[in-house]
């Protein structure tokens, strides 16, 4: 398919640069490789009470949402710089990074929770890569999988402990890197785009759309790495998510995979999540992974449901997700998280996958298959049938 002509600048939202909704501001946090302590949640859930709408929302790489602020208002900017949350202003809309939610934690071939904070503090200390845009993607992936699928920009996925290969656009660049020079090679590879982007006078916003990616990009990177074995740099495992529900470690730590409903947590949701472990990692999945509890995980996993989170792992809502939609989205033609949550409480089969949106951008769409459930001004238009909304359940039943 031919790149999308960029005709404006990326104006993906972060703090400083909030997007204008229906609502009031919203600004989206960064959390490199999904990383939140204790204290930044609770920190997290004073903005949304004080300054927002009371509900932080996940998003589908693995970052946090505030709506309904008042972008004059310096507080929330403040608040989340004393948190350690904004490490970085000017780098701010370019710290995405995703990293395998499990790894370090039980299974993968390398542990990447290092990788994704020396990344982010490289990144960091690197003033031309300000100008990445807010969409272009990083992710270090721990061999299962997981994040390579999420369609990065720049992935390093292992092959084992210690070794891994590039992925440019999702596309192996047949070069093979140690875990020790992973930060080093994404950046060269970062920089690469840039100066490609600036040479070609095309300002796309993501590798995918630039010419012949993958060679050019390689073309450029720093001498010094070996090419991949035969066949090493081709073999992609087949994801594996998150799962829901209690996780035993590896080191014989208990740990709780959680998802709330439609993405949307309320601040006491949040300041349970704190209560019960010392951190969380947000997935790109809008689920959340608390490792390392130190109570009994029956008990975590009462206090979860009481609390309205999902805890069960053939719960029909882990599949279904919706963008924000009316009132909150002046495009939006229906209020799809109420039509959502209506079509959840009336019954929908376990194993759904399916993305509710309220205009024709389809905002926050999940990557792979899934029904694509569509507001018009009359209804929803299901995998390409119209069908009116007081049948979106049925729709939505039957697509299954």
């Amino acid at each position: 398919m031919p790149a999308p002509v960029r005709a404006r600048a990326d104006t993906c939202p972060g703090v400083f640069a909030p997007h204008d909704a229906a609502d009031g501001a919203l600004a989206r946090v960064r959390l490199p490789g999904g990383l939140v302590t204790d204290v930044q949640l609770r920190v997290l859930a004073g903005c949304a009470d004080e300054l927002g709408d009371g509900a932080v929302h996940l998003t589908s790489r693995g970052n946090l949402q505030l709506r309904g602020l008042d972008r004059d208002d310096p507080a929330l900017a403040e608040r989340l710089t004393a948190a350690g949350l904004l490490p970085a202003p000017g780098h701010e809309r370019m710290r995405n990074i995703l990293a395998s939610p499990l790894s370090g934690y039980r299974g993968g071939r390398a542990d990447v929770r290092g990788l994704a904070q020396a990344l982010d503090r490289a990144l960091c200390a690197r003033p031309a890569l300000a100008g990445l845009p807010g969409r272009f993607l990083f992710a270090l992936d721990d061999g299962r999988g997981d994040v390579a699928a999420e369609e990065p920009d720049l992935c390093w996925r292992a092959v084992d402990a210690t070794t891994g290969t590039l992925l440019v656009a999702g596309a192996p660049s047949g070069v093979q890197v140690p875990a020790a020079g992973a930060v080093d090679v994404l950046l060269a590879a970062a920089e690469a785009f840039l100066a490609l982007r600036a040479a070609d006078g095309d300002p796309v916003w993501r590798v995918r759309e630039l010419a012949d990616a993958p060679a050019r990009i390689t073309a450029r990177l720093p001498g010094g790495h070996r090419a991949a074995p035969r066949g090493a740099a081709d073999r992609a495992p087949s994801p594996a998510r998150l799962p829901v529900g209690p996780v035993v470690q590896d080191d014989g730590g208990r740990a709780v995979g959680v998802a709330p409903l439609l993405g949307e947590l309320a601040t006491a949701q949040l300041r349970l999540l704190a209560d019960l472990a010392p951190r969380a990692v947000v997935t790109p999945w809008r689920t959340i992974l608390l490792p390392d509890l130190p109570g009994p995980t029956a008990d975590a996993l009462r206090r979860l449901r009481a609390a309205g989170l999902v805890v069960d792992a053939d719960a029909p809502a882990l599949g279904v997700s919706a963008c924000a939609g009316r009132p909150g989205c002046a495009k939006a033609l229906a209020d799809v998280r109420a039509d959502t949550r209506a079509a959840l409480d009336a019954g929908l089969p376990g194993g759904l996958r399916a993305h509710v949106v309220g205009c024709a951008r389809r905002c926050g769409a999940p990557n792979g298959p899934h029904t694509d459930a569509v507001a018009e001004t009359d209804g929803y238009r299901v995998d390409g049938t119209w069908v009116p909304a007081d049948r979106l359940v049925a729709a939505l039943r039957g697509s299954a």
